[in-house]
């Protein structure tokens, strides 16, 4: 029974529940640099702390009505989708990958994903702290589970006529990886800045594309940036031409690149083939 796979779906669906519980506190104090240890969860309203029994992912909010039970002020719903949306992907880690180290990378990507996203949205913050720990933990998985774009292999055998270990090259890959999309990005950021006088974006999604192409490798990590900025071009011009937004409208494109990063992870196999085939850098 316990290794079925309705069994270890539902722990996994439970044990993202939990972690999207920790991610719910991430998002809201990272932003205000508070520590994400303590104190204990509280309401953020009132600011009485939240005992145990209403501190059950998912379950105390639908018992509470959605409603603090000190102060009876609303508690955002973002709380419960963001512990049932880290318990899906959770699912759909294991699904695709397995109970393996795999599974264990990709889980976690989707995590720092998450947060990103949601404090981009709601506060344009992408928290160092996020970026920085995501950055070292792409590399540090990246010996175990190359990105294998083949990056660092051409480089160094084919250039440099320099034999390196694997373990080498795979973390040669992951931090190509992270030096191709962050400098791609800053040199977007900078040009911008130069021809328009202003900031068009923030060094946080510079530091955020620098995390990410230490998971994805290259490639994938340009077909990131490539998804999100489309996601963003479109969503931008509903804001501006639907919505009457002004063309000065701050839009958060880390969350549309956290979106294209969670879509390559389960979805994007095909695309990125297509991509890499039209772009020619699959040969």
């Amino acid at each position: 029974m316990w290794q079925s796979q309705a069994v270890i779906s539902l722990f996994a669906f439970l044990f993202g529940l939990v972690i999207g519980s920790f991610l719910n506190v991430c998002i809201y104090r990272l932003p205000q640099h508070e520590s994400v240890v303590t104190p204990r969860s509280r309401c953020p309203q009132c600011g009485t702390p939240i005992r145990a029994r209403d501190n059950i992912p998912v379950v105390s909010y639908l018992m509470l009505g959605g409603r603090c039970r000190a102060c009876r002020n609303r508690i955002s719903l973002l709380y419960p989708a963001v512990e049932l949306l880290t318990g899906v992907m959770f699912v759909a880690c294991y699904h695709q990958f397995g109970v393996t180290l795999a599974g264990a990378k990709w889980a976690l990507f989707c995590s720092l994903l998450l947060v990103l996203i949601f404090t981009d949205f709601h506060e344009r913050i992408l928290p160092n702290r996020v970026n920085y720990f995501g950055l070292a933990a792409g590399l540090a998985f990246s010996p175990f589970l190359p990105a294998s774009d083949g990056f660092a292999q051409w480089i160094l055998d084919g250039r440099m006529n320099l034999a390196a270990p694997g373990w080498a090259i795979a973390l040669a890959d992951a931090a190509l990886g992270a030096l191709v999309a962050g400098g791609l990005l800053w040199l977007f950021a900078e040009g911008y800045f130069r021809l328009r006088g202003r900031e068009g974006m923030g060094l946080g999604d510079v530091k955020m594309m620098l995390m990410a192409g230490a998971f994805l490798g290259v490639r994938r990590a340009i077909a990131m940036l490539m998804l999100g900025s489309i996601l963003g071009s479109v969503v931008g011009a509903i804001a501006v031409w639907g919505f009457g937004k002004g063309r000065d409208y701050e839009l958060p494109f880390g969350s549309f690149l956290g979106i294209a990063g969670i879509f390559l992870i389960f979805l994007g196999s095909p695309l990125v083939h297509w991509y890499l085939t039209v772009s020619g850098l699959g040969h």
